[in-house]
């Protein structure tokens, strides 16, 4: 009887990695990130606003509009503190690559402050050319958190998974024209339950993750197609 019962589980094992092959050469990759990079994008200096929450504490959850693309998100209440702290993690991501003029999140708060305070109807994408101006920036980088919801449970055990989902816009100063964008949308999943999410499988070492870590892999995808020219000016 035992040896019946490791040998039907050697044989599962083997049948799950022959699917996840013939899976992975037959299909495209799914789900993760989106993201869109113009190949010779020049981008100059860049005002770092972050992210934002979608939804106040008071909002009802449900589907939600990206004020500067339209795109639509199942989202739900966030805090200032979890926007705060994916915003920090974007901002170390970004300036670690030495090839940017950046302006920091801190820096561009208060001016950020300053404008929606004087003019509450003002659309983020005309918000963020003023900031721009105001810091003789290329383009401003800016986007919202529409979910950030915490796994229940352990590292191997979960009765709800974490789940996250936020955007990214890089927006020209002189044109008001998006340069570049980027979303994640994504629930964790047990690899059982979708053979095409082996990356995420292994990122997070076969764990259920929490929300910062899970955010963290899609932000590393994100801005992986992330312009990479330091000077001066925007493509035609």
């Amino acid at each position: 009887m035992f040896e019946r019962r490791i040998k039907n589980h050697v044989e599962f094992i083997a049948l799950v990695l022959t699917a996840l092959l013939v899976l992975s050469g037959c299909y495209p990759h799914r789900g993760g990130p989106a993201h869109e990079s113009p190949p010779s994008l020049r981008i100059g200096r860049v005002v770092v606003i972050g992210f934002r929450p979608a939804l106040g504490p008071e909002a009802e959850p449900g589907p939600t509009r990206s004020p500067i693309s339209g795109a639509v998100f199942m989202a739900e209440p966030t805090k200032t503190s979890d926007a705060a702290l994916l915003t920090e993690s974007l901002f170390s991501k970004l300036i670690s690559r030495k090839n940017l003029d950046l302006v920091s999140p801190g820096q561009a708060k208060g001016v950020f402050s300053s404008i929606i305070q004087s003019d509450s109807a003002i659309g983020d994408i005309e918000a963020a050319r003023k900031i721009g101006r105001a810091f003789t920036a290329k383009s401003v980088l800016l986007g919202h958190l529409y979910r950030w919801k915490e796994r229940e449970g352990t590292d191997y055990a979960v009765n709800f998974p974490a789940s996250v989902a936020f955007d990214l816009y890089l927006v020209s100063v002189e044109s008001g024209k998006i340069l570049w964008k980027g979303k994640y949308d994504k629930t964790q999943s047990s690899l059982s339950e979708n053979l095409l999410d082996m990356n995420t499988f292994l990122k997070g070492k076969g764990k259920w993750m929490t929300a910062r870590a899970l955010a963290e892999i899609g932000l590393e995808k994100m801005l992986e197609r992330f312009p990479r020219e330091p000077n001066l000016q925007e493509s035609p």
